[in-house]
């Protein structure tokens, strides 16, 4: 068994085929192939099954990828501690960041980020809150931004920001002169969420349960700018977070009103595996988010 063999099966894992899964690690495929075919001979296991249109890990190969990222994990870190004194901010950092988050944070991050670590480029991914997840524990990702609750065995969490939401209506709507909005009052309208595997929409619906009843009137969208463009046609009303309704992102055809205390809200954190072994990141990173100071949100103290 070596080090090459684990690093074949993580990303044979990874990728669930084994050509992207070879470029990944810069082999060919037949090197690849022969590789993972002598350690299952020497394991006596099958870790993954084969057809022409798929490849799909085995219940025991499952266990045996999980331990060889540990292995490869714990190695990383051994070089970590081999360069402690020199510099942990210098490096790719691989971010990851909820749709709902990473357009309105990430452009107000970038430039402070910079300053405070301008050797650190990131490398960076927006997507749904269960494939950050992902990518995440399996090593894909090195630190994600997310909305609690979140967590599970050997992720650390920190708190960040809180983070009201808006009612938003168009210019002509029976609420445009209204100074704040109940949530019991989005039952009678026509409610535009996210897609639901967005948490925001999930969140959304938790604090106007009367949303999920048989018979509410409720439309999906994509993405906050499609719903957006949606209530600017007049199709109806929806809910945003507070930093995509900033001065920047507003439409001239839209309102924005703030609900009633206690406002609903989200917190957002950071997220790494426990074993990353680049503290220092991690406190850089909180550091630079909280000082974007991104309207409507309110820092954890």
């Amino acid at each position: 068994m070596t080090l090459n063999e684990l690093r074949y099966i993580v990303a044979v894992s990874q990728e669930r085929n084994f050509r992207r899964a070879a470029e990944m690690v810069f082999v060919s495929q037949p090197a690849l192939s022969l590789a993972i075919q002598k350690l299952e001979e020497e394991l006596g296991v099958q870790i993954f099954e084969r057809s022409r249109t798929a490849v799909s890990v085995t219940p025991i190969g499952g266990l045996i990828v999980a331990q060889a990222q540990r292995v490869l994990e714990e190695i990383a870190q051994i070089r970590e501690i081999a360069n402690q004194g020199k510099d942990q901010l210098a490096g790719t950092l691989r971010i990851g960041a909820i749709y709902t988050v990473g357009p309105y944070l990430l452009p107000e991050l970038i430039p402070i980020l910079k300053l405070k670590a301008p050797h650190m480029p990131l490398e960076m991914e927006e997507n749904l809150t269960a494939n950050l997840e992902a990518q995440l524990i399996n090593g894909r990702l090195d630190v994600i931004i997310i909305a609690l609750p979140f967590g599970g065995p050997g992720i650390a969490t920190l708190p960040l920001y809180d983070e009201d939401f808006n009612v938003v209506v168009p210019l002509d709507h029976p609420w445009a002169g209204k100074k704040q909005v109940n949530t019991d009052e989005l039952t009678a309208e026509k409610v535009l969420l996210l897609n639901s595997g967005h948490c925001f929409s999930n969140q959304v619906r938790e604090v106007c349960p009367e949303l999920n009843r048989a018979g509410a009137e409720t439309l999906q969208g994509n993405s906050l700018e499609t719903i957006r463009n949606m209530v600017a046609s007049g199709l109806g009303i929806t809910v945003l977070p507070a930093s995509a309704n900033s001065a920047k992102y507003r439409s001239q055809l839209t309102l924005e009103i703030p609900f009633a205390s206690p406002a609903p809200a989200r917190r957002i954190a950071l997220a790494w595996r426990k074993s990353f072994a680049r503290k220092q990141v991690i406190d850089v990173l909180a550091q630079a988010i909280i000082e974007t100071r991104l309207p409507g949100t309110r820092p954890v103290k």
